[in-house]
């Protein structure tokens, strides 16, 4: 029984499997596919590779595996949700912080010669901030509870969440129009599905106060880029902090009055980047001992 890694990061915790790291033309003695977020796997790849019983990714999102078609063909599909909870909390709190209090406006205009207190426009008191939680999961949660901390008064929407879990952490549930037209920054924590993608468009940028800024610490295509650039030149919003884009790297620099762009580095850490691998094996492990995983999105029936 093989296990094709394709992707780096894998190390020492393979020990003891059988692992091919090339692509084989037709692999029916394999069975288990290690992957990371670059790696599509579609269901031409499943066909390819008749013996395969688990793929598993080593992130958090998973749109880049065709589920159904795993799920079709009895195939688990696992995914690490849980690795980088505090770091991607941790990220949104810092863009927060540097947009509120124009950390990076006014670190750009000392370095372009000038020494301006206003040069970032007017700057917020954070317990003057109504923080919205679009998705309140595992990371939105600790947003929320980060922020509130600091004294923002946090609302939250989440389609899958109660009204009643949401005001139980100290949250106001409200609806999604209601969130982008009354809060001050707007944080995205939802997954990349046919649902959210463009989630946050020209309507909801429009929406917005002007006062406002927009926090993606969650995936790309959740917003609507080209609008919200057009948004900031028309001064239509103060500020966005993006660590994820729609392709990434961007084909050509983006920029905009109040815009921070991170490369897709809110959930690092050595320790997440670690932790995230080991558990993506440990997913392989489990199933190929024919014991189920603690995490799965396309669970054998």
């Amino acid at each position: 029984m093989k296990v094709l890694v394709l992707g780096g990061g894998y190390g020492e915790e393979l020990d003891g499997l059988d692992v091919l790291r090339d692509p084989p033309a037709v692999g029916d003695d394999v069975v288990g596919l290690l992957i990371d977020t670059h790696v599509p796997v579609g269901a031409d790849d499943l066909e390819r590779l008749p013996g395969l019983r688990v793929v598993a990714t080593a992130s958090t999102g998973f749109d880049h595996v065709d589920v159904e078609a795993a799920t079709r063909r009895g195939v688990w599909v696992c995914n690490v949700p849980d690795y980088c909870i505090e770091e991607v909390a941790e990220t949104t709190l810092a863009f927060l912080l540097a947009l509120t209090r124009g950390v990076v406006a006014l670190d750009r205009s000392v370095r372009g010669g000038g020494w301006d207190l206003r040069a970032a426009g007017p700057l917020r008191r954070l317990r003057d901030t109504r923080v919205g939680i679009v998705g309140f999961g595992r990371i939105g949660s600790e947003v929320a509870a980060r922020a509130a901390a600091l004294g923002c008064d946090v609302w939250a929407n989440d389609i899958l969440v109660s009204p009643e879990e949401v005001a139980s952490a100290g949250v106001r549930p409200v609806s999604l129009d209601e969130l982008v037209r009354e809060c001050d920054a707007v944080s995205l924590h939802v997954p990349l599905t046919p649902e959210t993608v463009g989630l946050i468009g020209e309507q909801e940028l429009a929406a917005m106060k002007p006062t406002a800024v927009l926090l993606n610490t969650a995936r790309g295509p959740v917003v609507d880029v080209d609008a919200l650039v057009r948004a900031l030149r028309a001064g239509r919003l103060a500020g966005a902090a993006l660590d994820v884009l729609p392709s990434e790297p961007p084909a050509e620099p983006l920029e905009a009055p109040g815009l921070i762009v991170t490369p897709h580095a809110a959930w690092y850490s050595p320790a997440a980047e670690r932790e995230r691998y080991a558990r993506a094996i440990a997913d392989v492990r489990t199933i190929l001992a024919r014991e189920r995983p603690a995490t799965a999105v396309a669970p054998l029936q």
